[in-house]
């Protein structure tokens, strides 16, 4: 076979991928449109999604930083710097990668690490891409090495090699795609691998919210939902929010819900109380999982400490949904702690109990690794 008609085969071959992912990752907003429009309660979501930098609140630092990078490349003309978003979830990572295609006036193309599982499945959606349109990828730290390899080169070079044939008689093409911007998302940073973290030219952490970032979040979503909410019932709302916008608009959603079966439509401080009381979410914002883990923490094994997996078979619940779901909100408020031995209860935790904290525990802190 000549060289000319190794590259029409890899042509032919990359455009039969594109048709078959069209259907997985299509063109627009969201690869979830579908979902979306079958779910109500994702449309209210959507809805509440900013739409442009001036409209997204918080995360001041980061905005500017961004609107710098994306001045920067529209004044010469090119598309910008891939850019790595870190952060807990909820922050408004994919609302972010949304933003910036809307702020470069291109298409957006969303995926997720998980989704591509081999190196044929980016190099399709990789080349099927137009001149300047923006690839995000969420949770890219669990994309799959062979395409994470592949995507070395998209990134750098703008160019995937598409492979003919099977064993020793195999030959990499390389074919040339449209310059384009990746905008990757990660909750766990740490799990990504240094050749990929370094060729993101910019590199954005987001950090919790503070109440009052989320009240403003609030006072918008609720203009937006058309919520009678009285500011006194923001602010009881966003304290209970864990610092996380995503979370902020769910209790709303809820608390409205209460609002109008229950009383006159208004959400004031009182109103609120109610509500999250009904829908098990405490003054700190701890929900039924924190509370039972604490609870087993301290109760049952006399604040620690105790290993993981043993606290996860006390409150009848999978080690990672522990370690995933309730630890990290647990320990960012000071409520446990991990040492070498495993996790501790602090005085906080007990306090919060409404029990009286044992005398002072010599603590030492487990940045990686865990006990039991």
């Amino acid at each position: 076979m000549s060289r000319a008609e190794e590259e029409l085969l890899a042509r032919e071959l990359a455009a039969l991928a594109n048709r078959e992912l069209a259907e997985r990752f299509p063109r627009g907003d969201s690869r979830e449109v579908a979902a979306e429009a079958e779910d109500p309660e994702r449309v209210v979501e959507a809805a509440l999604r900013p739409k442009r930098l001036a409209e997204f609140v918080g995360q001041e630092r980061v905005r500017e930083q961004i609107s710098l990078v994306l001045e920067s490349a529209r004044r010469r003309g090119r598309p910008p710097d891939h850019v790595l978003l870190s952060g807990a979830p909820g922050l408004g990572k994919t609302s972010l990668a949304m933003i910036i295609a809307a702020e470069l006036g291109t298409g957006i193309r969303i995926t997720s690490g998980p989704a591509l599982e081999r190196a044929g499945d980016l190099a399709a959606l990789v080349s099927s891409l137009s001149a300047g349109e923006v690839l995000f990828i969420d949770e890219i730290h669990r994309i799959a090495r062979p395409a994470e390899e592949l995507l070395y080169a998209a990134m750098e070079d703008f160019r995937v090699d598409v492979v003919v044939g099977k064993g020793p008689g195999s030959t990499a093409i390389p074919l040339q795609v449209e310059p384009f911007t990746l905008v990757g998302a990660t909750t766990r940073s740490g799990l990504l691998t240094g050749p990929l973290r370094d060729r993101f030219g910019f590199t954005a952490h987001m950090q919790p919210y503070t109440p009052a970032e989320l009240e403003r979040v609030l006072a918008r979503s609720a203009g937006l939902l058309g919520v009678d909410l009285r500011p006194d019932g923001g602010h009881e709302v966003a304290g209970r929010s864990r610092g996380t916008p995503r979370i902020a608009n769910r209790l709303l959603r809820r608390v409205r819900d209460f609002a109008e079966v229950r009383g006159d439509g208004v959400v004031d401080r009182a109103v609120a109380q109610a509500a999250l009381k009904v829908y098990d979410v405490d003054e700190l914002g701890l929900d039924r999982l924190d509370r039972e883990v604490l609870d087993a923490l301290v109760r049952r094994f006399g604040g620690g400490p105790v290993g993981l997996s043993t606290l996860a078979v006390a409150v009848s619940e999978e080690r990672e949904t522990v370690e995933e779901v309730a630890e990290p909100f647990l320990v960012r408020s000071g409520l446990i702690v991990r040492t070498p031995r495993g996790r501790m209860a602090t005085p906080a935790a007990w306090r919060h109990l409404g029990l009286r904290p044992p005398g002072p525990v010599d603590v030492l802190p487990l940045e990686l690794g865990d006990a039991g």
